[in-house]
């Protein structure tokens, strides 16, 4: 698999516009470079001189200070503090050296795994002995072997940062080639932003350039390679053939959507995290795949500069089961991923179902017994707007006269015509209504409240101008019923 390198970023091209081939030499090697993977685990044992100055200019993967290390059996993990060293005098120096993988979940030694010929764990398989490791990670950092690969791998980087290698040609293509790709994604990203955030879809029905219904993506890509210099010469080289990548298809695109959407959910969390306190906001609803899905906002206050509440969607959550229960350990499970938590919780916030606001096995009971202090609030809104419709459902006038309304509103809007006519007599159409939200109810009324003579003259047109019976009786039968009727 060919991979284009951005600093400590790989991208994997999957792309299915173009086909994907390999570099062989020099010529094709500042085109396409094979760059190794960012997980020491992943190394090979045997690292080419490339690879080795491409890991050198990169540097070891430094993990974040909130990262939460995995617990053994025993309940040891690594932890933060491997990664510096304390003095005599109390003072604490970083371990450059030192790097974690994440997929053996054990430290390494950055220089001794690059030149050291010698087998010792944290060269080759690395190191998660962790009730011995801080007197190890002593032992190893005094030995000589590791003096001596700290100074060559010292000695590489300098070079490399003043371009005086062997292959300092090669290493300015490599160095032009990552700028190059730096631009391209660049652009790529900006797009995907701009569609994503106006919420427009990317593809079409086909996935090649300057072709009909290949989607808004590359429809953007081809207008900009019309006035940016950097796209143009990008699409010459992937029409041409002389590059086998192109980074244009439908699934690299997925890959720069998640990881947008992953980086925004990092910058959300991190503010939670700072504002320590918040409440939680869910509802439930079925998409358009019938399938439930529980939608998880969080609320918080900001701690720096002006206080000021922010809500923050976190995302869809499938549920299965809209159980208090099943429910309850959703979201759960998903603040723990987000490594935020729930003993912070200070409020929750739900509709009228039963299985949310329970006083015994609904959601808000569940996670009150886990924190006393997350107090359930109730949607007002949501409650008003349910006695208001029941109480509206109550009275059979009431009901008649909504019922009316509506018929009224089917009429004139099944046919363009008749709407004509409608527009042609009054200044405000009629409204329709729903039957969860009693502010659509308003509008419905206001036309025949304040011109229910306009609406009259406008069905006596339609009468006199119609010949289906249908429409006809109906029209009559309003007549027959009075518009008074329709007043408040």
């Amino acid at each position: 698999m060919e991979v284009l390198i951005l600093d400590a970023t790989v991208f994997k091209d999957t792309s299915q516009s173009t086909p994907i081939g390999t570099a062989t030499d020099v010529s094709e090697y500042s085109e396409s470079v094979t760059a190794a993977p960012i997980d020491p685990a992943d190394w090979s044992p045997e690292l080419s001189h490339g690879e080795r100055i491409e890991l050198v200019s990169r540097g070891p993967y430094v993990i974040k200070s909130e990262f939460p290390f995995p617990k053994k059996q025993g309940g040891r993990s690594c932890h933060h503090q491997y990664f510096y060293r304390q003095l005599v005098n109390g003072e604490k120096i970083k371990r450059t050296w030192l790097t974690y993988s994440k997929k053996k979940d054990s430290l390494y030694c950055f220089c001794c795994k690059l030149f050291s010929q010698k087998t010792f764990k944290l060269s080759r398989d690395g190191f998660n002995d962790w009730k011995n490791c801080s007197d190890s990670l002593k032992m190893h950092e005094n030995s000589p072997e590791h003096t001596k690969n700290m100074g060559s791998w010292k000695e590489l980087e300098s070079h490399i940062e003043k371009g005086q290698t062997i292959d300092k040609v090669e290493l300015a293509l490599i160095n032009n080639e990552r700028r190059r790709w730096r631009e391209v994604l660049t652009r790529f990203v900006a797009i995907i932003h701009s569609l994503a955030e106006r919420n427009i879809p990317l593809r079409g029905s086909t996935y090649t350039l300057y072709q009909p219904n290949n989607g808004n993506f590359l429809k953007e890509v081809e207008l900009m390679a019309q006035f940016d210099p950097v796209l143009k010469e990008h699409i010459v080289k992937v029409q041409g053939g002389a590059s086998h990548t192109s980074y244009l298809g439908n699934i690299i695109q997925n890959e720069f959507i998640d990881c947008i959407s992953k980086r925004v959910v990092e910058c959300m969390v991190t503010e939670i995290r700072q504002s320590k306190y918040f409440s939680i906001i869910l509802d439930c609803t079925p998409d358009l795949s019938h399938k439930e899905q529980l939608s998880v906002i969080i609320r918080i206050v900001t701690a720096e500069g002006t206080a000021q509440i922010k809500e923050y969607f976190i995302g869809f959550l499938e549920a299965e089961q809209t159980t208090g229960e099943d429910l309850s350990r959703l979201i759960l499970k998903k603040l723990e991923e987000l490594n935020i938590p729930f003993e912070d919780c200070r409020g929750q916030s739900y509709d009228n179902g039963a299985n949310m606001r329970g006083k015994n096995k609904g959601v808000q009971a569940r996670l009150l017994q886990l924190n006393p202090r997350a107090l359930f609030v109730p949607c007002g809104a949501h409650t008003v707007n349910l006695v208001v419709c029941d109480a509206a459902k109550s009275s059979s006038d009431a009901t008649s006269y909504f019922g009316y309304l509506q018929k009224l509103f089917n009429l004139f809007s099944a046919s363009a015509e008749r709407w004509s006519t409608l527009k042609k007599h009054v200044d405000t159409t009629l409204k329709s209504w729903a039957d969860t939200r009693w502010e659509s109810r308003i509008n419905s009324v206001e036309v025949v409240r304040f011109q229910a003579a306009k609406v009259r003259d406008c069905l006596l047109e339609v009468r006199a101008s119609t010949a289906d019976p249908a429409i006809s009786l109906f029209v009559r039968w309003c007549g027959m019923i009075s518009l008074e009727k329709f007043k408040l």
